[in-house]
């Protein structure tokens, strides 16, 4: 009797540790009210990324703004860096979590589809963006013909320069986002001018090709910020206990954010017909968290972000947003700006560290929010 005693007991604790995991799958979440403070969220949230993605763009075109080089030359590699870091520390181990949930069972817990959906992420966009440049090399009218025209003009001697963007003539490096054209330097034919319109090549082809390069560039981290973004908003609208503290973080994290893609957007070069475009798409990634937590304020009642297809939802986005600013950040971000770019191997080695030791920085702070959000 005392067995079977025994054994019942044994079997009513398994039973109580497993069942609760199985209920706490669509358990709700940890709203807890404080609906004022969530919604001051939304305002804050998106004056700091739309401060942080718009501001250097303006900045860069208005020079009475009175910003030094300095300040481009640290905002554009700390962004770097916070974008690197953001695709490892707060995309790849959110995603990870999420598939390793206990909740979630079968085929989906029998692969590592992390690191595999980031990886078709990679190879998408690297083919994506290889289609696009040839795509532009070849159908672009007159394309061949303009490249052998571009380096007669640009190889004489009696052809004037002609000018760049103001941060091109302020920071080393600035040709990270021309993928196919030569990386020559551009610090000593550049002047410093208003950027709002930028001069289109006069035949036409060349601006095309690298044009279409630097697009596709900006979209795909463009696109894998606020994918990222989405998911933050819809976890703050229903944080639990923890809500304070991720509200002031993630206040930080949207604005460093914001500073890695306003960076980018300031130094590409635009044409005139597109001098809007870099301010649309930081609006799209200032509007991105806030409009999300508007929306998971919604549904606060009925979103649960334990809930299995909440889990693969966020799991599967997050991997493909890991992919996307994986690619950016080691090809935009790294290669093309400090290996391929003439202008910074010709740079002075303290230029050189300068701008590792910010890109390090930048990567540091936002691994560091990671420990909150």
């Amino acid at each position: 009797m005392t067995s079977l005693q025994e054994l019942t007991q044994v079997v009513g604790v398994v039973a109580r540790q497993v069942a609760p995991e199985a209920i706490s799958c669509d358990a709700g979440n940890g709203f807890d009210g404080r609906l004022g403070l969530r919604i001051s969220a939304i305002f804050v949230i998106l004056v700091g990324s739309l401060f942080g993605a718009a501001f250097p763009v303006y900045a860069a075109r208005h020079e009475g703004v009175g910003v030094p080089p300095w300040a481009f030359f640290i905002a554009k590699y700390f962004g770097s860096g916070v974008i690197i870091a953001t695709a490892f520390i707060h995309l790849l181990a959110p995603a990870n979590e999420a598939f390793g949930n206990e909740c979630l069972t079968g085929p989906i817990t029998d692969y590592p589809w992390v690191e595999g959906i980031a990886l078709m992420a990679v190879f998408l966009l690297f083919f994506t963006e290889l289609m696009a440049m040839r795509y532009a090399a070849f159908d672009s009218p007159n394309a061949a013909a303009a490249t052998a025209n571009e380096l007669e003009h640009r190889n004489s001697p009696s052809q004037p320069q002609r000018k760049s963007s103001v941060i091109s003539a302020r920071s080393p490096g600035d040709d990270h986002l021309g993928h196919n054209r030569p990386y020559k330097d551009h610090d000593h034919d550049n002047s410093h001018g208003n950027n709002d319109v930028e001069p289109q090549h006069p035949h036409g082809g060349k601006w095309v090709e690298d044009y279409a390069a630097q697009m596709t560039a900006i979209f795909i981290l463009e696109f894998g910020v606020i994918f990222h973004s989405i998911f933050i908003g819809l976890t703050l609208a229903v944080a639990g206990d923890e809500f304070r503290t991720l509200y002031v973080v993630l206040v930080f994290h949207q604005t460093f954010e914001g500073l890695g893609l306003g960076s980018r957007l300031a130094t590409t070069p635009w044409p005139k017909s597109k001098r809007w475009t870099p301010y649309l798409l930081a609006g799209a990634y200032s509007l991105s968290t806030p409009i999300a937590l508007a929306a998971g304020l919604g549904v606060r009642t009925t979103y649960a972000p334990g809930s299995q297809n909440a889990l693969i939802i966020n799991g599967v986005f997050d991997s493909i947003s890991a992919g996307i600013l994986i690619y950016t950040g080691l090809v935009e971000l790294m290669a093309h700006e400090f290996i391929f770019s003439s202008t910074m191997r010709r740079a002075r080695l303290s230029v050189v560290l300068n701008a590792s030791g910010m890109m390090c920085l930048g990567a540091g702070l936002m691994a560091l929010l990671g420990k909150w959000a």
